[in-house]
């Protein structure tokens, strides 16, 4: 039996094979994985690791995050872009905050917070158009943007040839969603930025980053 399982190159079906971590109490280890992660663990990555099916891992995550609730936790466990992690109760966060900004101002500006929307409702989205739509330089504010990982480049406009932003997964992950389809229904309240830009195109300063011209307005 041994034999044929050999030169077939068979496996045990059960992935519960003979490993030590497959011999793990599910729940507890993966409250010790989902500790150190620094980003959503996926319940098939997870099932990979511990050596369990992805159906048996995504239930007990879901139990996990029951329980946590239940128990009024300061924490909880939930689904955010694709993948599970740990994180503050809202309820918690003011003492959070108190205590990890400790008299630093660590929140975006609010020029960083509306560029940032823009780039949102109209990735992928060029810099002169974020900036058409604010209607000042933003080189300054997407620089930040970018530094903070919430943008990230994603290739270049055909007819111009200028790059192009969208939000990244971490932006997903800090604002608590699983996907841009969760985003507020804010879009419609936002000018088309083709218009605003075709009305302000000749009198828009050069979004260039190395521009040296004293009369751009950037923000920062």
């Amino acid at each position: 039996m041994q034999e044929a399982a050999a030169e077939t190159g068979g496996t045990p079906a059960d992935p519960a094979g003979g490993s030590e971590v497959a011999q793990l109490p599910l729940k507890p280890a993966l409250e010790a994985v989902l500790m150190v992660v620094d980003e959503p663990a996926t319940p098939e990555h997870l099932a990979k690791v511990l050596e369990r099916r992805p159906r048996e891992v995504s239930d007990a995550l879901r139990e996990l995050a029951d329980e946590y609730t239940t128990q009024g936790r300061g924490f909880e466990l939930r689904l955010v872009a694709g993948g599970w992690r740990f994180y503050t109760r809202g309820d918690y966060a003011d003492a959070v905050e108190r205590f990890v900004l400790d008299g630093q101002q660590a929140r975006l500006t609010q020029a960083a917070l509306e560029t940032l929307a823009v780039v949102a409702y109209r990735q992928p989205v060029s810099r002169s158009r974020v900036s058409a739509v604010r209607g000042v330089n933003c080189d300054g504010v997407m620089r930040t943007l970018l530094q903070r990982g919430l943008v990230e480049e994603v290739g270049a406009e055909p007819e111009t040839g200028a790059i192009l932003y969208r939000t990244t997964h971490y932006f997903l992950e800090r604002m608590g969603l699983r996907g841009l389809d969760e985003l507020p229904e804010l879009a419609p309240f936002l000018p088309e930025a083709e218009a605003v830009e075709g009305e302000t195109q000749e009198g828009m300063p050069s979004f260039d980053v190395d521009d040296p011209s004293p009369d751009s307005q950037t923000e920062h």
